[in-house]
């Protein structure tokens, strides 16, 4: 279970694709990783394989690669990081669980003051389960989502997380993981459940 707070940016040093998987090495400034770990990557939680130097390694399943954008990373791309949350670690975001829903894209990146107001869009089907305040995760980062649509969803992102995160690198047209609220899921799951017994 992740916070969805980055806690750095990496790298990829190198990519290894089979018909069925792919072998991603990211460089990472953290200390003490170790194999068997759980690391959020571009919000997807993998699982460290090895770990050698400056640099682990993850093998990304044929699920996350239809899944995520993980698939489509190549040697030099950063990447936003974050370490599973300890018990005694503050949640400065939300629950985020690094099972990434699906994949949107950044329609209009626009300035309002100090900030910036992204704008992406939603695979079908995902608008039910976001709500005016409500949390998401894309590429990882916790971000409170406004002005909600049925095809479309705005989050503003201040100077800090556009510096400390790959958002700050991103542009129209880029692609990103989207995972929405836990919670909401589970809630339209049980409304559905009990609907279909009425």
């Amino acid at each position: 279970m992740f916070s969805g707070i980055i806690q750095g940016i990496g790298a990829v040093a190198t990519v290894r694709r089979s018909r069925s998987a792919a072998e991603l090495t990211l460089t990472s400034t953290f200390r003490g990783l170790v194999p068997g770990e759980s690391i959020a990557v571009n919000g997807a939680c993998m699982t460290v394989t090895s770990r050698r130097g400056a640099t682990f390694t993850v093998l990304v399943s044929a699920e996350s690669l239809r899944r995520t954008t993980l698939g489509a990373l190549r040697r030099g791309d950063a990447v936003n990081l974050e370490r599973s949350l300890r018990l005694s670690d503050r949640l400065s975001g939300h629950f985020v669980f690094g099972h990434v829903d699906g994949i949107g894209t950044i329609e209009a990146i626009a300035p309002e003051g100090a900030s910036a107001l992204y704008r992406f869009s939603l695979p079908k089907g995902f608008a039910r389960f976001l709500v005016e305040k409500g949390s998401i995760a894309v590429d990882g980062v916790s971000l409170t989502v406004f002005d909600c649509g049925r095809r479309s969803f705005a989050v503003a992102v201040i100077p800090h997380t556009a510096a400390a995160t790959t958002l700050g690198r991103k542009r129209p047209g880029d692609r990103v993981n989207l995972e929405t609220d836990m919670l909401a899921r589970y809630v339209d799951r049980a409304v559905a459940h009990h609907l279909r017994r009425s």
